[in-house]
């Protein structure tokens, strides 16, 4: 039946065909330089914390009266994953995460609902209680921070500079927020010696309330005249330190001047809690984030621009540094795309010229830039960025989208060479294969379906894979029944008249022909090999190490200091200038920032980001490349060992694809905090007994000393002394009391009123605190309570409500941590197996996250199964034809083991997308092979003849797309991220080609059970 021929319909309108390439040229250049390119592609944070505060209160108190009350209500939560909380001294942290196959549309929602939903109980938390506070901007990302430094600058003055260029920056087109990093808050402390106190009568809380009264600001009304109102303002509210100091406050009926029984000055927080140094010297750090429609290349040379003008205007002392810039990341990542692009680009254009000539090697080279412009302007359409995975991707298709052009112009090529005129030849590809060619491409781009619909972290992180994939496959085959003859009737010339057995009749050609029969021949034989090499393929691919995702390949170390839970900033400050001096002193170390009292903030999508503690310090350092960073890190290591042992210190690379804290964890939970901690305890030994395992620990940390106060009730009754009135006291003493504000511009300074410093820092003093009485006479402390020593938690985990202790460690370096955690758990089973009723012993980390991310890719096959059979049924028309071209999708396995195997490639996340993709390539020459032999048998072969020699003819169009897709993978293959998926692509589909040719043959020839020559096994 003569049908609509899209090949022909090209041809005989040329001039708008002409104009249709020209247009799809300059279409895909005009989307190339609009695209928006990043490090990553966006994905969504399923996280929300919710914080609380409860001043006074011990962590369990905290756990028991707040923690418990909280996560009983988000319990009630749609979609929700699990709760994962812990309770500090005066703190609630609970993080709520909601299954990973929440869609980014839904998660908004579910934040609504946490916030409604803690709101519904606000009022039932307890007295005292501060907060809840909620935080969901935890995927908000700097692209570019940089510090400033003034010497004779204190952090007041270099703020207000700093301030004033962050409002310029704000004016940088694509510039959604711009927030300073470590800028440190003024405070006014007024600070009184209690014996002073105690000598001139006075009651500090007294003090307290007269101060505040004074700095009250307050409406004083209005005079209503004829004319309008008069508002009536009072004056006396602070306005400086002189102010504060010479103060007048009247109690028990005498005057007293501040100064005249305590210091007033004014500095910054004290004790600091969180502070930001760059190169050793104390800095305020200035974030940029770029709204999501922006380009971080433009951004950065933007914000340079407009720097380079604010700094010549700063004054002489200041210096502005680049502590983060993702513009010149992603500038080198794209770079070495492209280098990567184009090396896979020369080696498919090799193939090209080498087996098809020059002119039929130029018509498919031509055609190479028409699908990529046109798959750019689909991208532009369809909103996908240039990063790390739709470049990947692009790279990846390359190797497939010239298939289709070079079986069209092969097809041309030939009949030009029997004889054929340009017009038939151009358009008897279109009639012979597009049809097979467009079922092969639907094939392999539904090979591509799981990662596209994969409902999970890692799915959403590569759902690019898929779209970019589709987009240029899709391109190809129409640039291959459209394009390809147009150029192709332009660029090949007629030859003379020969015949096609004449083409086919050369002694390679009869010898592959031989081979081919002979494997119809002995098919059993051939049948029974492969399956036994599948077996062996499937036990070879359990050998393969496993990983979940890949690390970065970016030059940063990420330095964490964990000192004793319950150390003081302090503390924390001096040990972090010791590694300051460490790294000042390596001559592989650029840069490095400091954060102190926390984590860096987010300058990479993919780090785990630390929240406030004390005890923390955090560095990010900055090497030349990734041999240097080994060294540093190496180094680092080194030092922590020898030179810091009150600390335990990680120094790690970043890491791709969703953030993780440690790569092996196992938890531990259940009722009783007692039973789950000798539990942990247990499960900690057996994973420090890994030889594998290095740095492990738990995330309860150790307990902490704190002072009790046992209150004489009655002799504090009797002096008229109250638990309040103590409480009060003590905190004015030591942690002070916010007394009122200075307003200053448009500032607002805490005036705080406390105990000098030498008396809140020498705890011996404490027995000897002045405590005000009823009667006005003040008393020791010593003589209301009893003093004991007592050591509670520092931090109390808990997950789903369960008191929970998470054993974690990371691995050594050459190791994978899915299969060091899969060492460890046959270990774990003794204890596994005695666990009382309502204990629980999880595997999470590395290995759970990478078992989550393949289910949600392994959910889909089904889908993908009933979509191939339709595709191919629908090509096909004939149900055995179609399982035929089925039973070969798996073959691409064999090769795929052997090759991780060989190469040392792990089997994870990105290797797993590479096999499952290799099935729809496998079938995409099958199909086209079983659909020749059924053209040749309605033509009048017989069945085994027609076997034979359909496979001779397809032959070379299956090894050169076939060459052509592996020798694109070869750049890919030493990428760190795509590399498994590039070997797998390349060891499965190097096999499969040989089966497709030898194996599928044979199979048909069983199949349909094609009789033997005569006197043949």
């Amino acid at each position: 039946m003569k049908g609509f021929n899209l090949s022909q319909w090209a041809l005989e309108h040329r001039a708008f065909t002409g104009f249709l390439i020209t247009l799809v040229l300059l279409g895909g250049l005009f989307a190339y330089f609009r695209l928006e390119q990043r490090e990553d592609p966006e994905f969504t944070f399923r996280l929300m914390v919710v914080k609380t505060l409860y001043p006074g209160a011990t962590a369990r108190e905290v756990e028991e009266q707040l923690t418990d009350r909280l996560e009983k209500k988000l319990q009630e939560l749609p979609d929700l994953d699990y709760l994962r909380s812990y309770s500090k001294p005066g703190e609630s942290l609970i993080f709520v995460v909601p299954r990973e196959d929440t869609s980014p549309e839904e998660v908004a929602d579910i934040w609504y609902q946490v916030r409604k939903k803690v709101g519904d109980i606000r009022m039932t938390l307890p007295q005292g209680v501060i907060g809840p506070f909620f935080n969901d901007e935890f995927g908000d990302t700097y692209s570019l921070i940089y510090a400033f430094s003034g010497e004779d600058f204190d952090y007041a003055r270099l703020k207000d500079r700093v301030e004033a260029v962050r409002q310029q920056i704000l004016r940088v087109k694509d510039v959604e927020k711009a927030d300073l990093i470590g800028a440190q808050e003024e405070k006014i402390y007024i600070e009184f010696s209690d014996k002073k106190m105690a000598r001139l009568g006075l009651d500090a809380t007294e003090v307290a309330a007269a101060l505040q009264t004074q700095n009250a600001m307050a409406p004083a009304g209005a005079v209503n005249t004829g004319a309008g109102d008069l508002p009536v303002r009072i004056t006396g509210t602070f306005d400086s330190v002189e102010n504060v100091a010479n103060l007048t406050v009247r109690i028990g009926g005498r005057t007293f001047r501040v100064s005249d029984f305590a210091e007033v000055r004014r500095g910054y927080v004290d004790p600091p809690e969180f502070r930001m140094r760059f190169n050793g010297k104390d800095v305020i750090g200035l974030g940029i984030a770029m709204n999501r429609k922006g380009d971080v290349l433009a951004l950065g040379k933007a914000v340079d621009a407009t720097l380079g003008r604010i700094e010549r205007e700063l004054p002489i002392g200041i210096t502005v540094e680049k502590v983060a810039d993702q513009a010149q990341v992603v500038r080198r990542s794209i770079g070495e795309f492209k280098r990567t692009f184009f090396e896979a680009l020369a080696a498919v254009l090799l193939v090209s010229f080498l087996s098809l000539g020059i002119r039929a090697g130029a018509v498919v080279a031509l055609t190479v830039p028409l699908v990529l412009a046109a798959t750019l302007l689909g991208m532009l359409v369809a909103g996908i960025a240039l990063h790390r995975i739709s470049l990947g991707a692009l790279i990846l298709a390359l190797g497939l989208l010239v298939d289709d052009a070079m079986i069209a112009i092969e097809m041309m090529a030939r009949k030009l060479e029997e004889g054929w005129d340009r017009l038939q030849a151009a358009t008897f590809a279109y009639r012979a294969t597009a049809f097979p060619m467009l079922t092969g491409t639907l094939i392999t781009i539904a090979g591509f379906l799981p990662v596209g619909l994969a409902r999970s972290q890692a799915g959403e992180y590569t759902q690019a894979i898929f779209q970019v994939v589709g987009l240029s496959l899709v391109s190809s085959w129409f640039g291959a029944v459209i394009f390809t003859p147009y150029l192709g009737f332009l660029a090949l010339r007629p030859k003379g008249a020969g015949s096609a057995h004449e083409i086919y009749d050369t002694p390679f050609y009869d010898r592959l022909r031989g081979w081919v029969a002979a494997c119809v021949e002995h098919r059993g034989k051939v049948i029974l090999a492969t399956v036994a090499l599948f077996v062996v393929g499937i036990a070879t691919l359990s050998r393969v190490p496993e990983q979940f995702f890949p690390l970065s390949n970016r030059p940063e170390v990420v330095i964490d200091l964990w000192l004793p839970e319950g150390s003081s900033f302090a503390q924390t400050e001096a040990a972090a200038k010791r590694m300051e001096s460490v790294l000042a002193h390596d001559p592989d170390v650029l840069s490095y920032a400091t954060y102190i009292g926390g984590g860096s903030p987010r300058f990479f999508l993919l780090i785990v980001q630390q929240l406030a503690n004390a005890n923390l310090a955090e560095f990010v350092v900055m090497t030349g490349d990734n041999g240097a960073r080994e060294r540093v890190m190496r180094r680092i290591r080194e030092a922590l060992a020898a030179d810091f042992p009150e600390v335990r210190g990680r120094a790690m690379r970043l890491n791709v694809g969703p953030p993780m804290d440690y790569p092996v964890v196992f938890r531990v939970f259940g009722e009783d905090p007692g039973v789950v901690r000798g539990i942990a305890d247990r499960v900690a030994a057996v994973v420090r007994a890994n030889p594998h395992t290095v740095d492990v620990n738990d995330d309860w940390h150790e307990r902490i000393p704190s002072l009790r106060l046992a209150l004489d009730q009655d002799k504090a009754r009797a002096l008229g002394v109250s638990t309040a009135s103590l409480a009060r006291a003590l905190q004015a003493h030591y942690s002070g009391l916010t007394v009122g504000q200075l307003r200053e511009s448009n500032k607002l300074i805490d005036i705080v009123w406390r105990a000098q410093t030498r008396l809140r820092t020498d705890p011996a003093g404490l027995p000897d605190l002045a405590v005000p009485t009823g009667s006005g006479l003040p008393v020791p402390l010593s003589q209301l309570v009893r003093f004991e020593t007592v050591f509670e938690d520092g931090v109390r985990w808990r997950r789903n409500r369960f008191p929970a202790i998470s054993v974690r460690a990371d691995v050594t370096d050459g190791m994978l941590a899915p299969d060091v955690a899969a060492e460890i758990e046959p270990a774990l089973k003794p204890i596994i197996d005695e666990l009382p009723p309502g204990y629980f012993v999880e595997t999470g980390a590395a290995r759970e996250d990478a078992w989550t991310a393949q289910k949600s890719i392994l959910v889909w096959i089904p889908l993908v199964l009933v979509t191939t059979l339709l595709l191919l049924m629908m090509q096909l028309q004939n149900l055995s034809r179609t399982f035929l071209v089925f039973v070969t999708a798996p073959l691409g396995v064999i090769g795929a083991a052997f090759a991780l195997l060989l190469f040392r490639a792990p089997f994870g996340f990105v290797a797993l997308l590479g096999i499952i993709a290799l099935a729809g390539m496998i079938m995409r020459n099958s199909v086209i092979l079983v659909d020749q032999i059924e053209q040749d048998e309605k033509a009048g072969l017989d069945t085994r003849r027609a076997i034979v020699e359909s496979t001779v003819r397809r032959f070379r169009p299956i090894m050169l797309t076939a060459a052509a897709a592996i020798l694109a993978m070869i750049p890919l293959s030493t990428n760190d991220f795509f590399a498994p998926q590039a070997i797998a692509i390349m060891g499965g589909l190097t096999v499969a080609t040989l089966l497709t040719v030898f194996f599928l043959p044979a199979l048909y020839a069983a199949w349909f059970k094609v009789e033997r020559r005569e006197g043949a096994a």
